[in-house]
Formats: C-alpha cells, sequence, structure tokens
C-alpha cells in the first residue's frame, strides 16, 4: 500500500496533528466536520477549513461530511445546515467531497441531487447497503468505497450490491480504527486488514483479487488527484 489518507475532523483536529505526517509523504490528507459535530461548523470554523485548502496541497478532499441520524449527538437542522455549507466550500475550491451518511440516505441524497452534486466528484465512504443504494449512487457517477464489513458472514446484501458498482468508481477502505473485516472483526483496525476486504470484495465480484487491488488503487489516486509514490 503506497499511499494512505489520513482525515482530520475540523480544522482544530488538523492544526494540531497535520506534523505528524511531515516524514510521511505517501499520506494525503480530507478535512471536514463529520455530522455528528454539526455544531462546530461555524463561519469562523469554515474560514479556517477555507484557509487550510489554500495552503496546504496534501488537503484532497472535503470530508467526512454528510449526516447521521443514527445518533441523536446533533439536531438534524444543524447537520443539514453544516452538510451544505461544506458542500459550498467543497465546490468553491473544487474539491471532491467525501460523504459520511448513516440512517439518513434518503435525506443526503436529497439534499445533494436538488444542489446539483450529480456528475460531481465524490466518494460515498464506508457503503454498507444494498443494490438499490448503490445503483441510485453510481446513476449521478459518485464512487463507492467498501469497507471491512463485506466480510461478514451475515453482510449478504451488501456482497449483492458490489456487482453493480463500476469498475472504475469503486475504492477500497479501512475506516480504521473501526470496522475490522473478519478475521480481525471486533479488534482494533489498520490498513493492512484491507487485504481481507480486497479478498471477499472481488470474491462478491467474480474478479481476480490483485487485479481489483490494482484497480482500486488507481481509482483513488485519480479520484483524489494523487501521483503514485515510489
Amino acid at each position: 500500500m503506497s499511499q494512505i489518507g489520513n482525515i482530520f475532523q475540523g480544522p482544530e483536529a488538523f492544526a494540531a496533528g497535520r506534523g505528524l505526517f511531515d516524514a510521511h509523504p505517501e499520506v494525503f490528507f480530507v478535512l471536514g466536520v463529520h455530522p455528528c459535530e454539526g455544531q462546530r461548523c461555524t463561519p469562523a470554523c469554515l474560514a479556517a477549513m477555507d484557509a487550510a485548502f489554500a495552503a496546504e496541497p496534501r488537503l484532497r478532499a472535503v470530508g467526512e461530511i454528510g449526516l447521521d441520524f443514527h445518533w441523536p449527538d446533533c439536531p438534524r437542522e444543524i447537520q443539514l445546515q453544516a452538510f451544505a455549507d461544506q458542500l459550498d466550500l467543497a465546490r468553491a475550491r473544487n474539491l471532491p467531497v467525501v460523504i459520511h451518511c448513516r440512517d439518513a440516505e434518503d435525506e443526503a441524497l436529497t439534499l445533494l441531487e436538488a444542489r446539483g452534486f450529480a456528475g460531481y466528484p465524490l466518494l460515498w465512504h464506508c457503503f454498507g447497503k444494498g443494490p438499490d443504494l448503490a445503483r441510485r449512487l453510481t446513476h449521478n457517477g459518485w464512487h463507492i468505497s467498501v469497507p471491512g464489513p463485506i466480510t461478514y458472514k451475515a453482510n449478504e446484501n451488501l456482497r449483492q450490491a458490489v456487482p453493480f458498482i463500476p469498475a472504475d468508481r469503486l475504492l477500497l477502505e479501512t475506516d480504521a480504527p473501526y470496522l475490522a473485516p473478519h478475521p480481525w472483526r471486533g479488534q482494533r483496525n489498520e490498513p493492512a486488514f484491507t487485504v481481507f476486504t480486497a479478498q471477499a470484495l472481488a470474491a462478491a465480484r467474480d474478479e481476480d483479487p490483485a487485479r481489483l487491488w490494482r484497480r482500486c488503487g488507481d481509482n483513488a489516486r485519480r479520484f483524489f488527484g494523487l501521483t503514485t509514490q515510489a
């Protein structure tokens, strides 16, 4: 694995943690305010994020942003506003978007489609639903990343969905430190475990694992505008 994306949840986290990667040019960054912390997405926060994107070329996308109605931490109205504001930031900066969506698919899709994001470079992070959602996302021209739960025995709905994802819009992800694949389920996840996710994904698509691994890496580099590291 030659490149890794690290997500910073807010400008404060970015300012505090960016220096940890000074000696690791293979790591690129994604920055956004998570929907569960939508109260933090103030005008000052948005301005700080905009300044960070202007100054740091390793910041490659706005994310994870979106909606999460599973937890009651942040009122839905605040989440919707934070989501919309960060979409505006991404469009103004001409940056890709990484979406977090949990128990709010209809609302997220309605907002994205109404604001003209069909065809925009958008990655649906941590996809875990079935064929209907996969078809709608790909109809909009978006990318989909698949995490470790595709390896879970009971997750047949996800395995049935992945053949509908076009080969050039399919990515792998860790969601580390969460959602470790089998046989590491329940333990701290890490990028090395992605090989188990790739094997399960390849089996569900009836593809060669090594070929799928390389193609997903190429898709990720293209989506985030990266160059190959030696």
